[in-house]
């Protein structure tokens, strides 16, 4: 008979402030969520008056002011995390509420994986919990596995098992993360079926449980130009609701996203800051959404799309290399020079197919543009 295992008897998951850490207080190149916006989650939780779901660190609505920006009734300026419709963030902010994982979907670069760190880190406090999905991602990363040197000694036992993050989330009442879920083996998602609709995972080998205490839920990410890789059962898909992340709907907003997030990354490198370069960052997101929309901004000429995905994620790239040529080889500024080869290294993926629709696009539309005369010699000269 299956005997039900006390969650306290799971390991907790480290939190946050305990973790141990190979570098020193603020030295970590990318500090997760829970302590890169630290002040904003504690001046949000303390003016939260809102009802709470168990065991979040704060209400739904406040969640969704994290990630959206706002301001607090005493001041407090909230940065945004996300830039895109707020009916997206409430939606997946409540199924989070609920007793249903959030599939988070979309082309790559859409901030899936971005969104659910900071969905993670506003609702538990940690964002850490984290499965990585590839195509060898083993059962063992969603469910548990051994210790082997007290497994040969002992036996199976409680003291030789080590719990998964997925198991630790549920013994606490946290919120797990399964990141590229569709990269993951069939055979090894479907082991999140049972986990998801019984919130229950069995240990057979102990003939014991482990049941998901409230607050628990899951938040995976998958690609849907992974179409085919892996594909979702339809017993697991429906054990999520699915909210799709667009593209920016706009060359402004994608500007903003583009400009935020190397402002961002650019102070932790001690890059020059971006409001020297926001002319070059508005050139690199025109030249990605046309060959991404296979036309020009102004709709007059059809262009042929390359290879690759010209995503927000790979603009975001290309200007935070700019920024640190300029930095380390140029005067600080940000100018043509400094992101053409970036932009021909994201756009030429196929070196034949790619390299020729770059080519009629640098011809067609680049050299023609009133005032991209110094973009075009730059790109010429790094494609030549």
């Amino acid at each position: 008979m299956s005997v039900s295992v006390d969650p306290t008897s799971v390991e907790p998951s480290q939190h946050h402030s305990a973790h141990t850490r190979e570098a020193g207080e603020g030295e970590a190149l990318r500090p997760h969520a829970e302590d890169a916006f630290a002040a904003e989650l504690a001046a949000l939780a303390a003016q939260d008056d809102r009802p709470r779901p168990v065991r979040w660190r704060m209400s739904p609505w406040a969640v969704a002011t994290y990630l959206l920006g706002g301001t607090l009734p005493d001041g407090t300026v909230i940065t945004p995390k996300y830039v895109g419709p707020r009916r997206i963030v409430e939606v997946a902010v409540t199924t989070l509420a609920t007793d249903r994982a959030l599939l988070l979907l979309g082309v790559p670069g859409t901030a899936k994986t971005w969104v659910s760190e900071h969905l993670a880190a506003a609702v538990s406090g940690d964002s850490t919990l984290l499965v990585q999905g590839t195509a060898g991602t083993p059962e063992e990363a969603i469910r548990y596995g051994w210790n082997y040197a007290q497994l040969l000694a002992n036996g199976p036992s409680r003291d030789a098992l080590v719990p998964s993050p997925v198991m630790r989330a549920m013994a606490e009442g946290m919120t797990a993360r399964v990141e590229e879920l569709t990269r993951i083996p069939a055979d090894v998602q479907d082991s999140l079926i049972t986990i998801l609709s019984e919130k229950t995972l069995p240990i057979p080998e102990l003939g014991s449980e482990v049941q998901a205490v409230r607050g628990f839920n899951l938040i995976a990410t998958a690609n849907d130009r992974d179409r085919g890789v892996n594909d979702l059962s339809s017993a697991l898909r429906r054990r999520f609701n699915t909210v799709v992340l667009p593209l920016p709907e706009s060359a402004d907003a994608e500007v903003d996203i583009v400009s935020r997030r190397v402002d961002q990354i650019g102070r932790s490198l001690d890059l020059p800051a971006v409001p020297d370069g926001v002319d070059e960052i508005r050139r690199v997101v025109t030249v990605f959404r046309e060959l991404r929309d296979g036309i020009t901004a102004d709709g007059r000429t059809k262009l042929k799309s390359p290879s690759g995905t010209l995503s927000t994620a790979e603009a975001i790239s290309v200007v935070t290399n700019g920024l640190a040529l300029a930095a380390h080889f140029g005067d600080g500024v940000l100018r043509a020079s400094d992101v053409a080869a970036g932009i021909l290294g994201a756009v030429v993926r196929d070196p034949a197919a790619d390299r020729v629709i770059w080519q009629e696009y640098l011809e067609a539309v680049v050299r023609e543009r009133d005032g991209w005369k110094d973009f075009y010699r730059a790109c010429r000269e790094v494609s030549a």
